[in-house]
């Protein structure tokens, strides 16, 4: 079998046993197409690489000023598509078992203040050519707030998972996997104006003869719904509006905002873990650390004898 053949393999079953995203599946491909590059530019494959070649790849990525984090991410691709090859006979051996990654920078993720979200939300309501894009718009934000959703889960929302103004959300995660976010009353009211907007769009839609969509944000595109870089591009001029910083506002400081706020507010770790699809609550932690520090910033720049 060709390098290409072991590729795709790998991702098939990726894709069959663990449910691996599109995006996932996307970036392994990418990692491995590399990898498999630079090992045909000297003379050799996946099938015959051995553990120097594997650790001069990474010395390679190094050189080329790669971060940690991008050459880390490329180990475990290696590392997974090596097991995979072992464990379905393609290979005797796993060249890759023994190698340690760079490891990883631990970042403090980006978060925001509530008064920061409330512009934002404000101006969602505000932002649209029409009613309908407002509500829709609202409807995005406060969901996205009020349950810290990834946003391809906020985007690829079925129809069928908000009818009869749910109290609960049902969101499908990565790997398929599935859990109920409570709603905020904001979040409840706005989902009910955009449900009724929406239902009446589809209702004309109907009498015009045109196909309706299953999904909770529906677009003409390909994918059926509103799609990631949309939101993202919202999600900016919104910013914009609500006079937020832009480089401060992405879908995914939302998320890290609705955990850093309902943990500072007295939620336990185990429910936020469970409120965000997160396998382990060790991922979870990590907002422990940003409230401290918003904490220090707070002493710092309001405690008396904090000041010069």
């Amino acid at each position: 079998m060709s390098d290409r053949h072991w590729i795709a393999a790998f991702l098939d079953a990726q894709a069959a046993e663990r449910g691996a995203a599109t995006n996932t599946q996307l970036a392994y491909a990418r990692d491995l197409a590399d990898f498999t590059d630079w090992l045909a530019q000297r003379g050799t494959s996946l099938n015959t690489a051995q553990k120097p070649d594997v650790e001069g790849y990474l010395i390679y990525c190094d050189a080329q000023g790669l971060a940690k984090s991008t050459r880390a991410r490329r180990l475990s691709a290696i590392k997974q598509l090596y097991r995979f090859c072992f464990e379905e006979g393609f290979r005797e051996d796993n060249p890759a078992v023994q190698i340690s990654g760079p490891g990883r920078d631990k970042r403090l993720p980006k978060t925001l203040s509530t008064e920061e979200v409330d512009r934002l939300l404000n101006a969602a309501a505000a932002h649209g050519r029409n009613p309908a894009e407002r509500e829709r718009n609202t409807c995005l934000m406060q969901l996205l707030y009020a349950t810290g959703m990834r946003v391809t889960e906020l985007v690829s929302l079925p129809l069928s998972s908000a009818k009869g103004d749910p109290r609960m959300l049902l969101i499908r995660g990565k790997g398929g996997k599935e859990r109920m976010v409570p709603l905020s009353p904001p979040a409840r009211a706005a989902l009910r104006d955009w449900l009724k907007t929406r239902e009446t769009m589809e209702d004309a839609a109907r009498a015009e003869g045109k196909p309706t969509s299953t999904f909770l944000f529906p677009s003409r595109g390909k994918a059926g719904h509103l799609t990631r870089h949309a939101f993202y591009v919202l999600i900016k001029d919104l910013a914009v509006e609500g006079g937020v910083s832009p480089s401060k506002v992405t879908p995914h400081t939302l998320r890290h905002a609705f955990a850093t706020h309902l943990l500072a507010n007295g939620a336990d770790l185990r429910s936020i873990q469970t409120f965000l699809g997160h396998a382990d609550v060790s991922t979870t932690e990590i907002y422990t650390h940003v409230l401290e520090e918003r904490l220090k910033e707070l002493v710092l720049d309001h405690h008396p004898l904090a000041r010069d």
